[in-house]
């Protein structure tokens, strides 16, 4: 069995890029393989694994900024330390140069816009400096780099020039066990966990609101517009925390939104979110993929979601007009809201083949594409 190298910032259950990093870490020490990984945060079952070491780095103050290049050294003495032998993958550029690289959000696709404190803006100014100019560098030298999406290979592409014949492209896969189809009964008693008595149809926004990129900005002004209608039966429940959180909550209370739309801050039982669901909302200025898109899709729920995601790549015919235009604008997003509500019964029934057909590809169906391309591009 070959040893394996993985560097990246978390290997959690908790996001999308950490979900997809933590499946094929599990997936590689069960093959029997020695892992070693190199992040600030392990979960702590998989830093247990037979044949699992975990190389912890710090994150001083919490900032991201200050523990990226201590994770990009430490996984480059690694490297060194375990020999030429050795399997590795880094996640942009969060280790060493040269190896096969792993892009799940590409910096130089999106600026985000901040609307934080001015400490706040200037820090995410700094780090995207430093992001950029450590991706570029990881893109160049890498023999190898698997995107999530043809929308991510697309941008490494347009923005590197990274020949096609060093890309390929890797779906994420489902854990149907967690996000499996919803019952009456699991969705009554996760309805029930969130406080959700009243009898009105559930729309879910979930992402971080830190910055603008995931559009709730877009769904507030929407939602505006729509709260002031009697007839509109729908509460929003937004779970999420970041930089903008508590502002957001304060807006919300002052526009008179806060009957419909409440704040849900972190949670960690997204699966339980989306049971509750009776539609999720993401109107997202730049998605790379968009796991919790695909997640609420396996769960059975209709996504709105903008043509920006690269998870619409997996959307079929029939599920087209749940998505919008990009750029997101609060308009499109009010009639695409409406013709759901217009059709909600009937659209949990059109989401089932596309639900069966994302449940269907397991997290290790895409971890053993992946270590079969690195064992390629080591050979």
């Amino acid at each position: 069995m070959s040893s394996w190298l993985l560097a990246t910032g978390d290997f959690t259950t908790a996001g999308g890029m950490d979900r997809a990093n933590h499946a094929l870490a599990s997936f590689l020490a069960r093959r029997g393989h020695t892992v070693h990984l190199v992040a600030h945060r392990v979960a702590a079952e998989l830093s247990s694994m037979t044949g699992v070491h975990a190389h912890r780095v710090p994150r001083p103050f919490g900032a991201h900024l200050i523990g990226a290049p201590l994770l990009a050294h430490a996984a480059a003495s690694r490297l060194r330390a375990l020999g030429p032998s050795t399997r590795a993958l880094m996640n942009g550029g969060n280790g060493a140069r040269g190896t096969p690289m792993w892009v799940h959000y590409l910096h130089a696709a999106y600026a985000p816009r901040v609307a934080a404190s001015l400490r706040t803006r200037i820090s995410a100014a700094a780090g995207r400096r430093y992001y950029l100019a450590r991706e570029r560098a990881a893109l160049m030298a890498a023999p190898l780099v698997i995107c999530n999406s043809e929308r991510t290979s697309s941008d490494v592409r347009r923005h590197y020039g990274i020949p096609a014949s060093r890309i390929k492209v890797v779906y994420y896969g489902a854990d149907p066990r967690t996000f499996g189809a919803v019952s009456p009964d699991a969705r009554r008693d996760a309805r029930r966990a969130l406080d959700v008595t009243n009898g009105r149809r559930v729309a879910v926004f979930i992402g971080a609101l830190g910055d603008r990129r995931k559009g709730f900005d877009v769904l507030f002004e929407a939602w505006t517009a729509l709260a002031v209608d009697p007839a509109w039966d729908v509460d929003l429940l937004v779970a999420g925390v970041g930089a903008e959180a508590d502002a957001w909550t304060a807006r919300a209370r002052t526009s008179g939104l806060a009957r419909s739309m409440r704040f849900l801050g972190f949670r960690g039982d997204i699966a339980t979110v989306l049971a509750a669901a009776d539609v999720l909302v993401h109107p997202a200025r730049y998605e790379a993929y968009g796991l919790g898109v695909h997640e609420a899709i396996c769960r059975g729920v209709p996504a709105i979601v903008t043509a920006a995601a690269g998870v619409t790549e997996r959307y079929p015919k029939s599920l087209g007009s749940l998505i919008v235009a990009d750029p997101p604008r609060s308009s499109t997003l009010v009639a695409a809201l409406r013709a759901w509500r217009a059709n909600a019964d009937e659209w949990r029934l059109r989401v089932d083949d596309a639900s069966a057909a994302l449940r269907a590809r397991s997290w290790d169906d895409m971890s053993a594409e992946i270590a079969d391309l690195v064992e390629a591009a080591a050979a």
